[in-house]
């Protein structure tokens, strides 16, 4: 465990700042590129869509399963090391999946994104809290917005980017053919190392770790969950990271359907970057929105209109339901931050012990996606979306209840200030 506090040295933050900056666009680009996987897989290997979206519940099931192991490493080294060691395992992560397409192996693949999802889990807990310490703490949800933007940027390029390798040659013939369908993959390794490089020479950054018992961290973390807002925020997490990958995955074979636009496999690939850019221009505009907005009433305006739009989008056929389920993005653009500062408990043990529960939610990515994917193999695509558009009733719930709290409280604090007014009034008057 570090040392809570703000980098002094201004050099010092604003390199940390640039770094956080590659971890979040890398993240994104690779997201968005492994979802591609999918509509590959299925044109390529003729799977269904229940065994096609193994690839997301391979790529998210491991934050469910190490999340504790790792935020209990975290604690115990420190955040540089451990963002340092993420990114090592994502690498060699990247690596794997590269050769798993050189071998046409769905096994391989899938053992490939566990890999990477295990070095991810890393940044999922270390990342949010590192960026906490680039800036004021007033302001950080908006920063976390802001980092989450720069994600954005990495969504969207990864469709542009790797539906031209992996949806452009869906039938290779040599190995040559392969690795090049694969390259994305590659070039990630590369980039990835050179960040973990530049991670592993800072890890002193944030000064030495200051372990804490593990029955203590353990007696926090049971506290923790039986906290009925830690729970609403982990459900709410659950539900819209499960809900987002579904969309963003099953986007491309929408798009694809008839009822649709019938697109091309590249064209499909290529416009779920504009999915993603909803989300991006959505988070730099919410960093300065929700400086001005209670968060918990936006979260649960932007949850219904979400609920609205794939409701819309599935009920709908032609250009209206390619439109509104792609608009759905720009709904996203808020959730995830807010969701995250809104459940994480002050504290500095604690707040990293709920980050660990909050990165556990992210494995809604590998259970809501596998269940829809279940759903289309019987009653078709357009009608399996209804149920990712439940996920986002729950995250307005969340955000409402957070509101009505955040009122509450504000309701209480001007009531005690106006007693204490009256009370002082009283005193000067006998006075």
């Amino acid at each position: 465990m570090e040392v809570d506090r703000s980098p002094n040295d201004d050099a010092a933050s604003r390199a940390l700042f640039v770094l956080s900056v590659g971890v979040f666009l890398i993240g994104g680009f690779l997201s968005s590129a492994i979802s591609l996987l999918v509509p590959r897989l299925i044109i390529i290997l003729g799977l269904d869509y229940a065994r096609a979206l193994l690839v997301q519940f391979a790529y998210h099931i491991s934050c469910l399963i190490f999340a504790v192991p790792v935020g209990f490493w975290i604690v115990r080294v420190g955040h540089m090391r451990s963002m340092a060691t993420g990114l090592w395992v994502m690498a060699v992560g990247c690596v794997v999946l590269t050769l798993a397409g050189q071998l046409r192996s769905l096994p391989l693949v899938l053992l490939a994104l566990v890999i990477l999802s295990t070095g991810m889990a890393f940044l999922q807990i270390s990342a949010n809290l590192v960026a906490g310490l680039t800036g004021t703490a007033q302001h950080s949800v908006a920063r976390l917005t802001m980092l989450q933007g720069f994600n954005s940027i990495g969504t969207v390029a990864g469709p542009l980017v790797a539906a031209v390798f992996l949806l452009s040659s869906i039938e290779p013939r040599t190995s040559a053919s392969q690795l090049w369908s694969y390259a994305p993959f590659l070039m990630s390794a590369v980039l990835i190392g050179a960040l973990a490089f530049a991670f592993t020479r800072r890890q002193d950054m944030l000064g030495p770790p200051r372990p804490e018992p593990i029955r203590i961290m353990s007696r926090k973390m049971a506290v923790l969950i039986c906290s009925r807002r830690m729970l609403a925020g982990t459900c709410a997490m659950f539900a819209y990271v499960g809900t987002e990958v579904t969309i963003g995955t099953l986007l491309p074979n929408f798009l694809m359907l008839e009822s649709t636009i019938h697109a091309r496999p590249v064209i499909a690939g290529q416009l779920t970057s504009l999915y993603w850019f909803g989300a991006m221009i959505g988070r730099f505009a919410g960093a300065h929105l929700l400086r001005r907005c209670n968060a918990g009433g936006l979260l649960a305006l932007i949850g219904v209109i979400a609920f609205a739009l794939v409701i819309g989008g599935s009920l709908s056929t032609g250009v209206p339901a390619a439109s509104m389920l792609i608009a759905v993005g720009l709904c996203n653009s808020i959730m995830y931050p807010t969701i995250y500062a809104l459940t994480l408990p002050p504290g500095e043990t604690e707040a990293r012990l709920g980050s660990m529960l909050l990165c556990m939610a992210v494995a809604g990515g590998a259970v809501i996606p596998l269940l829809t994917g279940m759903f289309a193999d019987y009653v078709g695509l357009a009608i399996a979306l209804l149920l990712p558009a439940t996920c986002y009733g729950i995250v307005a719930a969340y955000g409402w209840q957070q509101r009505r709290l955040a009122q509450s409280c504000s309701d209480e604090y001007r009531a005690e200030h106006s007693k204490r007014r009256l009370a002082a009034s009283e005193i000067n008057r006998r006075g």
